[in-house]
């Protein structure tokens, strides 16, 4: 009976409002209302948005419990993968309205937000009340390593263009052909791309799940029976995609009305709602000294968006009416990836953060931020 009572104990506190952010939880039917009675998109997008938050919450929480059985490598994969649901949702509607430079900005966002937003709170979170916390050196050499593959994927078609652009103006190549050469380099990089994400997933979660075990990361040990977390996870992620689907209706019209531009609506205020789940568990695994996990959700989401959601982006392009989506990003975005990518590999290189370096990441993260508000 005790330990009956000690499980029923353990799923409240998994339902227990922490600081009222569950109280967040009634945008979910509010969000459902204003889309159906058109209030706005104003009200719509808002709505959608702060519904996300709580649900990401209990996503994290409950991706922590299965973390806690199955090791920091498989539970910030199974996080990242949860967490990237609401982007793919997001950017698969996108694709259909043909919203292209939408869903690119999306992309960039994504990576940038998670590693130098998401890592960079969760460092500094986790180091105020100490000197310095330690992970595996290896393990986030490899992350920086996949980062920086990531970032090739995004420059090499960024260079391209200017140069098939040149051979179109002295009439080598019709624009059309440019068009289609474009495509097929993209589809290519993209194939390219997928295949070395199967690798990171065979190299992790196999052939070198060692260095994915983590320090000092399971002391709490799980609290709550597995089937609980999963169906959970399950429940909370088929929430936020349809949370996902009303948010992205509203985000064309709701841009217009804030005057901001849409590359930095999907940028900065669409992949922070969609990363919500990383930001919320990122930031509480690391102030439990759980750096090895915190580094593998924050990294391997970026990975994830990089590796997996673009190209299969790329792929579904091409069987949908607007035509296929390239990876040519703007000079401005794969910029700001490079940026990301270096800081990542700058504090990972000595396998131990502190508070100090995760302010700055922080920083670099919000002057990013205001160049993308103001880029016309």
């Amino acid at each position: 009976m005790g330990k009956a009572a000690g499980h029923t104990g353990a799923g409240l506190r998994l339902f227990a409002p922490e600081n009222a952010l569950q109280l967040l939880l009634v945008f979910i039917p509010i969000a459902i209302v204003a889309e159906r009675l058109h209030w706005g998109p104003l009200a719509v997008f808002g709505c959608a948005g702060l519904a996300i938050v709580p649900l990401a919450g209990l996503m994290g929480r409950a991706t922590e419990e299965l973390a806690a059985r199955l090791g920091a490598g498989i539970g910030g994969l199974l996080n990242a993968t949860f967490g990237n649901a609401a982007e793919l949702i997001i950017a698969f509607a996108a694709l259909e309205r043909g919203l292209y430079g939408v869903v690119k900005a999306s992309l960039t966002g994504s990576i940038i937000g998670n590693v130098l937003l998401v890592l960079g709170a969760a460092i500094f979170a986790g180091g105020m009340k100490r000197d310095s916390q330690k992970f595996d050196r290896s393990a986030a050499a490899v992350n920086s390593t996949l980062l920086a593959l990531a970032a090739i994927g995004l420059v090499v078609p960024a260079i391209f263009h200017p140069i098939a652009m040149n051979a179109v103006a002295t009439s080598r190549v019709s624009p059309e052909d440019e068009r289609i050469l474009e495509s097929g380099l993209s589809l290519e990089i993209a194939a390219v791309l997928f295949a070395s994400y199967l690798a990171y997933l065979l190299f992790s979660l196999r052939t070198h799940r060692h260095l994915y075990k983590g320090e000092g990361g399971h002391e709490r040990g799980p609290t709550v029976p597995a089937w609980r977390s999963v169906a959970l996870l399950l429940v909370a992620t088929a929430l936020v995609a349809w949370m996902s689907e009303i948010l992205v209706g509203a985000v064309e019209a709701a841009s217009h009305a804030l005057g901001l531009t849409e590359i930095f609506v999907g940028v900065i205020v669409v992949a922070v709602i969609g990363n919500a789940a990383e930001h919320s568990t990122a930031v509480l695994v690391a102030m439990r000294n759980q750096m090895d996990l915190a580094l593998q959700i924050a990294t391997g989401s970026s990975i994830q968006i990089a590796l997996f959601v673009a190209p299969v982006l790329v792929f579904a392009s091409h069987f949908m009416k607007h035509g296929p989506m390239d990876l040519r990003f703007t000079p401005f975005e794969v910029l700001s990836v490079l940026l990301a990518t270096a800081v990542v590999n700058l504090v990972a290189q000595d396998g131990e953060s502190n508070w100090l370096e995760g302010a700055l990441m922080v920083a670099v993260y919000l002057i990013l931020g205001m160049a993308f508000y103001f880029l016309p």
